[in-house]
């Protein structure tokens, strides 16, 4: 039987950071009003770096807490919604970056669910026998898809990557694994492509930024939260009581004293840094693994919980032993 397991974590951040006071001088909106609301105080943004910077930095550390060579990663697969281009990939980059072996290497696109994602196809993967060491990225350069003139969005965002090796194992240690997605018919959280090209004007037209009806994603994610965590529970036969610790995506501090209030949680045992970094879409859960894992918050044999919800409308969620 072939199970799988986190050998090795990494992230990296923009050196960067704007806060809420650099806020104030550029769209109506306060200290206060942000934290209250968010949770978030400050947030960082690249100036001279792509995403595929932010996913080879935070992928060598990764590799490097492994312990492997480059040769042994035999999968690459890269979650984010903010490639340097529309193609190649920002996996095809990284690949070629890293200097690894003509490997798969993929991206793809499920928003602030995508780490998750990309944990449950390397997951499978492996464990179909196929592959030995997948690395995962999620990398986000959201700032530059930001509409600066909106307060209820701009104050949201920030920019990161975070990396993980998920390996074979003789243990049974990434015990579980789901994700799932709601068509988003109601456009809650978009970002438009460009406008159909007539051949014979072949206008030039400006790229979108993101668009949010705020209370409709709250009430989404407030209750897609503890329905996955309740799932993941329910399908391996244990308790909120067996598990050590709960690492949700970073996308505000209300909506997890929510969930934490909603599962009967204790919120210290709910892991949060988005005071620090904002809500880095496909980046949040893996920069927060790394950091939970790094800080000493899990540690060996920890049996934690996390999960991620987001555009599309997608969730997803693992319950995972250190």
């Amino acid at each position: 039987m072939i199970y799988t397991k986190i050998l090795g974590t990494g992230s990296y951040l923009p050196k960067k950071i704007l806060t809420n006071k650099d806020l104030e001088n550029i769209v109506e909106t306060n200290d206060e009003w942000i934290v209250s609301r968010t949770g978030i105080k400050e947030r960082r943004i690249v100036t001279d770096e792509n995403t595929s910077d932010l996913a080879y930095n935070a992928a060598s550390i990764a590799i490097k807490d492994a312990g492997l060579k480059k040769e042994d990663i035999d999968l690459l697969i890269v979650a984010t919604v903010s490639g340097d281009n529309v193609f190649p990939g920002v996996s095809q980059l990284l690949q070629a970056r890293l200097e690894l072996n003509e490997i798969m290497s993929f991206d793809i696109n499920a928003a602030c669910s995508g780490f998750m994602y990309a944990l449950e196809i390397a997951d499978k993967m492996i464990r179909s026998g196929a592959y030995n060491n997948a690395l995962i990225v999620g990398a986000e350069t959201l700032t530059r898809l930001t509409d600066w003139s909106d307060r209820n969005t701009c104050v949201l965002f920030g920019d990161g990557a975070g990396a993980m090796i998920v390996s074979r194992s003789d243990k049974n240690k990434i015990k579980d694994v789901i994700t799932g997605a709601r068509g988003d018919k109601d456009d809650l959280l978009k970002m438009k492509n460009l406008d159909i090209k007539d051949p014979y004007q072949n206008q030039k037209f400006e790229m979108d930024h993101i668009h949010m009806k705020g209370a409709e994603v709250f009430k989404f994610a407030t209750r897609i939260v503890p329905a996955t965590i309740n799932n993941l529970l329910d399908r391996n036969n244990i308790t909120l009581d067996d598990i050590n610790y709960i690492v949700a995506h970073q996308a505000n501090e209300r909506i997890i004293d929510k969930a934490a209030r909603d599962l009967k949680y204790p919120k210290e045992k709910m892991f949060l840094n988005i005071h620090r970094y904002g809500n880095t879409s496909a980046a949040s859960v893996a920069i927060a693994l790394d950091e939970a894992i790094k800080s000493g918050k899990l540690q060996e044999g920890d049996l934690f919980a996390t999960v991620a919800f987001g555009g599309g409308l997608t969730w997803g969620g693992a319950l995972i032993e250190l």
